[in-house]
């Protein structure tokens, strides 16, 4: 079989052909379908081996201690020899995996052949094909769950047993500092307790990663912004936690934990790094220090990892078995998720090319996993191509300048009785010419409560009347396509309530009538960009130079029983019809339509996660939620750049922060404002003088081809590529 291997003396690194290990009594032979690369541990260990003698006796001190007493008890030839012959070894890496079980020893009964586990241990989950693994370092996958992610295992558990040495509790707020693959998953798993997570990481990219996975706030170690994060969560007390899990020779890691922890807080190393401790600042605090020793207990301790000696769980509720499956099960419920952490995945064959390629920096990476013969490669990303706006060989849709204008409703139900006519009727420049619904009493009483001049159930009767000059489309979802496309035909203006399209052939549709007819006079109503607040808000934040972190959640709540929006056969789904809203908002404040989209949904689909990729590394993450309590806000959004953050507080209250100084809105004296008044008259406007419409037409299908993408991404599990095809 084929084990990966170095030399510690040289520091070369192979792929070599070893024997087979056997299946001994009290555990499993596992073949490996994926293993994970721990790219701060095993790093370390590769970079170390490529230092020289004196490099490697400054990396470890305690070994120096070893070889002096050696020397002394067995004097300098003989230690000599032993060092040499140590050094001079092949010595294995990796200790996190997920594979198959192929032979089962005497006296294992918990699994059978063929049972897929996760492995732990420095000398039993190797990168190897075959491994041999004692009872309590293996557990039973979740049925569900990829074998690429049950390999996280290992380090997942490293995680959850610092933050079990935490002690968190719920509201409290921590710092995390370091956010390679640890500190990544601890960020999720304190996030998943209801702590409140503040990220410290010289790496941009590893911050933004890290406000994706639920953190707060996170900033380079330097920025103003944490403190400011941390302070404004705690009232200036200091975070209760924090978790050292950086790396490294230098002692700002445990400075920065004393100037930012409260009094009595709580420091966990869970890391390897200098711990040259202030001891002014950590005794005037009274600080506790902690360390988390690996998985848990058991860890070290031969009785329990090779004889197979549980712990009973009344005296230890968390042994480091325990906590691989606890790790696992979260991961399979979704309350942790490990995918957005893979950087890369190598075929096994290449391991010492990709060692070699972290190590150079040629490969920057969260994590790396290895995949094994017999593991199918991942399907490719699917690609939804964004249909092209063409305008067409025909000429445009005349637009001279008009004294008012002449709009016909095709639909006259609750939203637009509610939230488009009440901001229409009576205005200077516009006539209600014609509402058309589909039986004669709803007509009649549109007609005499918003002053129609005719009303009708015929639609032709809209779009061939040459003085009609706007249409609105405002019926139930699975009829907007069709009707957008008629009006256009008939060379009207068309203001569409959303979805614009339910499916890609809808969308299509509608935008070969554009090429068809020269018509692109078409607007859809996703109001919030139009809000005052947000625009006041967004005036405030100014323009930004680096990628920005945005995060919309939406209070989406329970549907009544027996609404149409339930009828998901024929109207779509609730994202379909409603999530163009909060993708084209995000859009609008990061200045750019999106290029991809993965989604993640709960089970039965109601609640769903959308995190869409921008150009230039921003990101959205739309959080459409229906268990939320019916007092809380609708709509909450956090936008976070260049050290400045923008929140929106439901359309009611908004805030801008730079660091210096603090814009807060005054609170609304009305009913919230969503941009519905703004919107309608930025599109009469547009109507009456022939000028562009409010939104381009090539915006309005990227939000929507955006929002349909979240279907296919549902289907896929995996990320969705906009490719550009305008």
């Amino acid at each position: 079989m084929k084990q990966v291997v170095q030399n510690y003396r040289s520091g070369e690194l192979a792929l070599l052909d070893v024997p087979a290990p056997g299946c001994k009594p009290g555990g499993v032979l596992v073949r490996s379908a994926y293993s994970l690369i721990s790219t701060g541990t095993e790093l370390m260990k590769v970079s170390e081996a490529g230092l020289s003698m004196v490099g490697k006796a400054r990396s470890r001190p305690d070994q120096v201690a070893k070889v002096v007493q050696s020397v002394a008890t067995n004097g300098v030839p003989a230690t000599y020899r032993k060092v040499m012959g140590k050094l001079d070894s092949w010595t294995p890496l990796g200790y996190s995996l997920c594979g198959v079980v192929e032979q089962v020893g005497d006296g294992i009964d918990d699994v059978s052949v063929g049972d897929v586990v996760a492995c732990a241990g420095n000398e039993h989950a190797l990168h190897a094909e075959l491994n041999w693994v004692p009872k309590n370092l293996y557990t039973r996958v979740p049925d569900g769950l990829a074998p690429r992610h049950a390999a996280f295992g290992t380090v997942g558990s490293i995680a959850l047993q610092g933050v079990r040495r935490g002690e968190s509790q719920l509201g409290e707020v921590a710092l995390v500092i370091g956010l390679g693959l640890i500190g990544q998953l601890v960020v999720q798993l304190l996030a998943a307790s209801g702590v409140r997570v503040v990220g410290v990481d010289p790496d941009p990219a590893r911050c933004e990663l890290a406000e994706r996975m639920g953190a707060v706030a996170c900033g380079d170690p330097g920025s103003p912004t944490v403190a400011a994060s941390v302070a404004e969560l705690t009232g200036g007390h200091g975070a209760d936690q924090v978790y050292l899990a950086a790396g490294g020779t230098g002692n700002e890691p445990v400075e920065l934990a004393a100037r930012l922890s409260r009094d009595r807080g709580r420091v966990v190393d869970i890391g390897k790094c200098s711990l040259d401790l202030p001891w002014n600042a950590y005794y005037e605090k009274e600080l506790d220090v902690r360390f988390s020793r690996s998985y848990g207990p058991g860890r070290y301790d031969p009785e329990y990892e090779l004889e197979g000696r549980d712990y009973p769980i009344g005296y230890v509720r968390w042994t480091e078995r325990r906590n691989l499956a606890c790790f696992l099960d979260l991961v399979a419920r979704g309350r942790v998720d490990v995918e957005p952490l893979v950087s890369h995945t190598a075929d096994f064959d290449d391991a010492v090319e990709t060692y070699r390629s972290l190590e150079d920096g040629g490969l920057k990476a969260v994590a790396v996993l290895f995949r094994y013969a017999g593991q199918a490669p991942e399907a490719a990303a699917p690609e939804v191509a964004l249909p092209a706006v063409r305008r067409g060989a025909a000429p445009s849709v005349a637009r001279p300048r008009k004294a008012s204008v002449r709009l016909a409703f095709v639909g006259a139900g609750n939203y637009a009785s509610s939230m488009l006519l009440p901001h229409l009727t009576g205005r200077d420049g516009v006539e209600l010419s014609t509402v058309v619904t589909t039986t004669a009493l709803s007509a009649a009483n549109a007609k005499r409560k918003f002053g129609f001049t005719e009303a009708t159930t015929e639609l032709d009767a809209v779009l061939d009347d040459p003085s009609v000059d706007a249409v609105f489309v405002v019926t139930r979802h699975s009829s907007h396509a069709e009707l957008t496309r008629r009006a256009l035909l008939a060379g009207k203006a068309v203001f569409v309530e959303k979805p614009l399209a339910l499916t890609e052939d809808e969308l299509a549709g509608v935008l070969a009538a554009v090429e068809e007819s020269g018509n692109d006079r078409l607007q859809v109503g996703f109001n919030r960009r139009f809000a005052p607040l947000l625009q006041e808000a967004r005036q405030r934040f100014g323009d930004r130079t680096g990628p920005a972190n945005l995060r919309y959640l939406v209070n989406a709540g329970r549907l009544e029983h027996g609404s149409w929006y339930l009828q998901q056969a024929t109207q779509g789904s609730r994202f379909a019809g409603e999530g163009g809203h909060f993708i084209d908002t995000a859009s609008r404040l990061l200045g750019a339509d999106p290029v991809s989209v993965y989604a993640v949904a709960s089970p039965g689909g109601e609640d769903l996660q959308v995190v869409l990729g921008y150009p230039g590394g921003s990101t959205a993450t739309v959080s459409y939620l229906t268990n939320g309590p019916a007092g809380f806000p609708k709509e909450t959004l956090d936008l976070m750049a260049d050290g400045r953050a923008l929140r929106l507080d439901d359309f009611v209250r908004a805030s801008v922060y730079d660091g210096r100084r603090r814009w807060v809105s005054s609170r609304l004296p009305k009913a919230r404002d969503k941009g519905q008044a703004a919107q309608l008259a930025a599109f009469v406007r547009a109507v009456r003088t022939g000028g562009p419409m409010p939104v381009p037409l090539e915006s309005l299908v990227a939000t929507t081809a955006a929002t349909l993408a979240v279907r296919t991404g549902l289907a896929s599990g995996t990320p969705v590529t906009l490719a550009a095809a305008r």
